[in-house]
């Protein structure tokens, strides 16, 4: 699977030319990566929609949601458009104006975060949606399981949950599998000393976070059969 640094060096020169073309030196303003930023931004939203929804068969709307809001973000964009060193590239493309001015868009995270959705946009012209799928969620993929873990704490509601009832909840990571650059974590979450859920994740955060949310369904259907 081509990467998306890959992908960009293999764009078609006029593609290429207008992600990395800013409205302020453009000829005309539809001649910059405006328009694929437009395109852009909805191919991203769907890879990213695509990807969470089957990969997180747990979570509802709004969780899902919150995952894809902080993925889709300026701030994230902007990370990924420095790690794809896009700023670079926007200074050469910009041969004839100013210097200062350049340095300045190019530091900018808006402006990054635009190239980004720009670049994606291009790409998906040449190369198809199932293309640039793999190579859009390799790159977000660090990006996706954060939000995952840190957005949506569901350890913190599993602990009061299990508090209102007077219950203890203890982690185990069970597995660990694969190389370790690509590690797969599998843990285990026990309340009041019985297995109630289990996760896999890249870390075991989001193992644990994966584990906590399947507990946290099976007390909340555990107590309404109670009640």
């Amino acid at each position: 699977m081509a990467s998306l640094a890959q992908l960009t060096n293999e764009l078609e020169p006029e593609l290429a030319r207008q992600v990395f073309t800013h409205s302020s030196w453009a000829p005309e303003r539809t001649l910059s990566y405006e328009r694929l930023e437009f395109l852009g931004d909805s191919v991203l939203g769907l890879c990213i929609s695509t990807d969470i929804y089957s990969r997180y068969p747990e979570y509802n709307e709004g969780e899902l949601a919150k995952v894809r809001a902080y993925v889709v973000s300026r701030h994230t964009c902007a990370k990924v458009g420095e790690q794809l060193d896009l700023s670079r590239k926007l200074i050469e493309a910009a041969k004839q104006a100013d210097a200062a001015n350049i340095t300045s868009l190019a530091a900018n995270a808006n402006v990054l975060a635009a190239m980004v959705e720009a670049l994606i946009g291009a790409l998906y012209l040449q190369f198809g949606m199932e293309v640039v799928l793999g190579a859009v969620l390799e790159v977000f993929n660090e990006h996706i399981e954060y939000a995952a873990s840190e957005h949506i704490d569901f350890k913190t509601e599993l602990q009061e949950e299990a508090a209102r009832r007077n219950l203890e909840v203890n982690y185990e990571v069970v597995a660990v599998e694969g190389p370790p650059h690509s590690r797969m974590f599998t843990s285990e979450v026990s309340i009041g000393g019985r297995v109630m859920g289990s996760g896999r994740g890249r870390t075991k955060k989001v193992s644990q976070q994966g584990a906590a949310k399947e507990a946290l369904n099976a007390l909340r259907v555990r107590g309404e059969a109670d009640s």
